[in-house]
């Protein structure tokens, strides 16, 4: 979402980063849900994954606001998906939940710890996760989770929540960010009555097929894995070549994944890429 709004020409600063546009333009937001479905992509995300009520209300809105601005999320990708009906091609809805360090803005998603208990967490996650599915989307992507406690509390939520959706982790070659052992991280995930994936996502693309392998062996659940570009966020800003490659997608479906992509610095362009490569393999 955030490259593909940039490209657009949107500059995307401050805390709220794309849920800015929730507010300012969001018709662009439903642009860039319709470019990567015309790029075949059989997922939206929804810009929700740095929009919390706190956030907003400190950047001014009223909790009333706050709220319709998240719902207005999952609005605007129902209503993309739904303009493409009847091809026969099943598109869904996945509302995304980032994780608390999202909310901070200042790269704790990428170390997670954030100094809050479990029940702290729980109290920012559940009323989020909560108000996302009364937006009715088809599932919650419960993404670049970088610590294990934090994805403990959300698993728990989901089942609580009755709702139906996909852990990824946010890793570095074979810990989490907060630098658990994976084995160890996926494990919180094993026996959730909810969850249809688990994986990894906003991580170097050489990291995932032992992510996928490690994820599949622990919760023998379908494996979710969309890294990024392969470019390192420094100082705010990216650094390095892309190494994102769609061929390398081949050995992550043959090691179990199921759900397939990109995240940061992955445009519809690498997306079309993607389906292509995968098509061919099939």
């Amino acid at each position: 979402m955030s490259n593909a709004l940039e490209d657009r020409g949107h500059d995307l600063p401050g805390a709220l980063w794309t849920a800015r546009m929730l507010l300012d333009a969001p018709e662009e937001i439903a642009a860039v849900h319709d470019a990567y479905f015309a790029a075949g992509a059989r997922v939206a995300t929804t810009a929700s994954y740095q929009a919390s009520v706190p956030g907003l209300v400190a950047a001014g809105l009223t909790r009333e606001e706050a709220e319709a601005a998240i719902l207005r999320s999952v609005s605007l990708a129902r209503e993309v998906r739904d303009a493409w009906a009847g091809d026969g091609v099943q598109r869904l809805v996945a509302a995304s939940v980032g994780p608390y360090g999202a909310y901070l803005a200042d790269g704790s998603e990428y170390a997670g710890r954030y100094g809050r208990s479990a029940a702290e967490l729980r109290e920012f996650h559940g009323p989020r996760m909560e108000l996302l599915l009364s937006g009715e989307p088809d599932l919650l992507a419960v993404e670049t989770v970088p610590d294990a406690d934090e994805a403990e509390v959300l698993v728990g939520l989901l089942d609580e929540l009755d709702a139906t959706g996909w852990l990824s982790y946010s890793v570095e070659a074979d810990h989490t960010r907060a630098g658990q052992p994976l084995e160890d991280a996926f494990a919180v995930a094993a026996g959730s009555r909810h969850l249809l994936a688990v994986g990894i996502n906003c991580s170097a693309p050489d990291d995932v097929l032992s992510a996928v392998r490690v994820a599949r062996e622990v919760t023998g659940l379908p494996a979710v894995a969309y890294p990024n570009s392969g470019e390192a966020w420094v100082d705010k800003r990216w650094v390095g070549e892309a190494g994102f490659e769609p061929q390398q997608a081949r050995e992550w479906v043959a090691a179990g994944a199921a759900y397939i992509g990109g995240c940061c610095r992955v445009g519809p362009t690498q997306i079309r890429a993607l389906g292509e490569a995968l098509s061919r393999a099939n």
